[in-house]
């Protein structure tokens, strides 16, 4: 292996001196002012002294003109960066009023709030009144109206209703009953006979059998639904707790 290696480097080392020589030689040929392949002529007149100082003052006077704008630039980004600071400087001072105002706006938006609840409750009971006050008048319409009926029948001989006239009957054949019941006591105490079933006496709590209503002011019998009168605890109701209803919270 190691002739076949020395061989190998040897053959590397001549190809490495091959292009060496090559690469001094391209060298050369590049770096030689005779070879036309390796620059280019170029056109025009090259300016006299008396053109590049005008040129000179030219350009020096474009560069004063720069640097007096770039010094009026300067004097506005100042200014601007000024006014800049003192805008930030309010902004930041009126994050605090910012926050105020809107707290303030919050509850002003919450109190008209919880007033338009009021108000469309309040709307809602005057309607109710309304109706309520709207039935009362047509009630009243209806009452007037019975009534000036009720007058004129009176004044024209007549029962002021049916139901006044039914009362009226029944009155009457109360007052009639008890006279005739009168008569008869009467009658069964001069002569000795025995008395009336109508006429026994007796202990027992009389009834009411009759209320009076509002709408007439006159007696009305209770008919088939009459009240009655519960008798009296005894002796063993001393045994028995009276009910406590729970209280009705609202």
């Amino acid at each position: 292996e190691m002739p076949e290696l020395a061989e190998k480097a040897a053959t590397l080392q001549g190809q490495l001196d091959v292009e060496r020589a090559r690469t001094e030689k391209l060298c050369k040929e590049l770096e030689d002012p005779a070879n036309s392949e390796r620059w280019r002529s170029l056109g025009g007149e090259d300016p006299d002294l008396d053109q590049l100082s005008a040129k000179v003052t030219v350009l020096e006077s474009r560069l004063d003109e720069k640097k007096e704008q770039l010094l009026e630039k300067e004097l506005v980004l100042e200014e601007v960066t000024t006014l800049t600071q003192k805008l930030r400087n309010r902004a930041s001072d009126g994050r605090d009023d910012t926050l105020k105002l809107a707290k303030r706006v919050n509850e002003f938006q919450s109190r008209i709030r919880d007033t338009t609840r009021r108000m469309m409750g309040t709307v809602s009971e005057l309607s109710m009144y309304q109706a309520t006050a709207m039935k009362l008048q047509q009630e009243k319409a209806a009452k007037e109206q019975e009534l000036e009926e009720a007058k004129w029948k009176l004044a024209h001989g007549q029962a002021p209703s049916d139901e006044a006239e039914r009362e009226w009957y029944r009155l009457e054949s109360q007052m009639l009953a008890r006279h005739e019941q009168q008569l008869m006591g009467g009658s069964s105490a001069g002569g000795g006979g025995p008395a009336p079933a109508v006429a026994v006496r007796t202990t027992a709590e009389p009834r009411p059998n009759a209320y009076i209503p509002d709408e007439l002011g006159i007696p009305k019998p209770y008919g088939n639904l009459a009240p009655f009168k519960p008798t009296e605890g005894g002796s063993t109701m001393r045994h028995i707790r009276m009910p406590q209803p729970p209280e009705i919270e609202i």
